[in-house]
């Protein structure tokens, strides 16, 4: 069995046992680039999920992950593979992929542009001065999900969908029966709902947790797959 996992820092399992988020922000695992880092995906969400289903675990998250990186990914990955299993903790609706020259940045209102080229904070200005229409955002958020749930459902591919941080806000509410996990409730995110159980972050200003609450995510998961089958 294959479980595929895409998504944010969460579903990397970011600061879950150490402070790395990137695997290169450790020396030893410089090869692997800005995929999760081995200590923190073993005990994330993702891992745990996946041996609850003795499945083989595809995790394609990446810390600061804009929906659009995770969309690009997740279609790459179908291409030439049928998981068994789908899940997506989606990002926040601001966050934007961005290529320049042959190098995909991941913008969003909080990234810092200090130390990037020039051509990379100019392009960053023009980005931030474009986000003054947030419902066209949000629904167009709505709209590129929902064509990936299509998608699914017409490859035949079990899959769940939850937000990370907040709900989705736009004009019009779909109906995603047991796909989705609360799709439109801002408390229902993966880091309100830990939050509303007494799980803390793994440090003052961090939006990560540990292997307990990842653990708790988990359980979480599984049995709304179990029960919705």
């Amino acid at each position: 069995m294959i479980l595929y996992v895409n998504g944010d820092s969460h579903s990397a399992g970011a600061e879950a046992v150490n402070k790395h988020c990137f695997a290169n922000d450790d020396y030893k695992y410089l090869h692997l680039g800005r995929k999760p880092h081995p200590d923190n995906l073993a005990v994330s969400y993702s891992q745990i999920l996946a041996n609850k289903f003795n499945a083989e675990l595809i995790c394609d998250a990446e810390s600061g992950s804009s929906n659009t990186r995770i969309l690009r990914t997740t279609y790459q990955y179908l291409e030439n593979n049928t998981p068994d299993l789908l899940v997506i903790g989606w990002a926040t609706w601001e966050r934007e992929e961005v290529t320049i020259g042959n190098k995909t940045f991941q913008f969003s209102a909080g990234w810092i542009s200090d130390g990037q080229p020039d051509v990379v904070k100019e392009r960053y200005k023009e980005w931030v001065a474009d986000r003054h229409d947030v419902q066209v955002y949000s629904d167009q958020a709505q709209k590129n999900i929902w064509q990936l749930h299509q998608y699914l459902i017409d490859r035949k591919i079990q899959h769940v969908f939850f937000n990370t941080f907040s709900g989705l806000t736009p004009e019009e509410k779909l109906d995603w029966g047991k796909d989705y996990f609360q799709p439109y409730d801002h408390t229902q995110s993966f880091y309100k709902l830990l939050i509303s159980w007494n799980f803390t972050p793994v440090r003052e200003g961090s939006y990560h947790f540990g292997p307990d609450a990842h653990a708790k995510w988990a359980d979480m998961l599984y049995n709304h797959l179990t029960n919705s089958t």
